[in-house]
């Protein structure tokens, strides 16, 4: 079950088009800790830690249909831990590095630490990055 999502507030977009997402202030460590608890989810942060830069939708590659796809970005846009915007017809996203440490300090690195640990231990996994 997905918890609740907070309010969110329009970040800022060209066209008109714009991307909901919640103020830092809004952020819940509880649906943060759901969005990553993802593998499909995860392999999307990964990517974009990796990057080190914002990827359109269609960089990150996923084994999953295209609706899939969309729903894991949607989910990781409303809780928080990345950022949407529209460039073109492309729809960009990067980490919310920055408010996720102000909230969480540690978390991000530790959970992609830990994603890291276990793809030593375990083998590339299906969530594993390649950079």
């Amino acid at each position: 079950m997905t918890p609740p999502q907070p309010p969110t507030t329009a970040a800022p977009a060209s066209g008109g088009r714009v991307c909901e997402h919640p103020d830092r202030a809004d952020i819940r460590l509880e649906a943060v800790l759901h969005a990553l608890s993802d593998p499909m989810r995860l392999r999307v942060v990964r990517t974009l830690a990796a990057r080190g830069a914002a990827a359109a939708c269609s960089e990150v590659e996923l084994p999953v249909s295209k609706s899939t796809s969309t729903h894991h970005f949607r989910v990781l846009r409303e809780a928080g831990v990345i950022s949407q915007t529209y460039r073109g017809t492309s729809k960009m996203n990067a980490l919310r590095r920055e408010d996720l440490e102000a909230l969480f300090p540690g978390l991000l690195g530790s959970v992609l630490a830990a994603a890291d640990g276990q793809d030593g231990r375990l083998g590339p996994a299906a969530g594993a990055v390649r950079t």
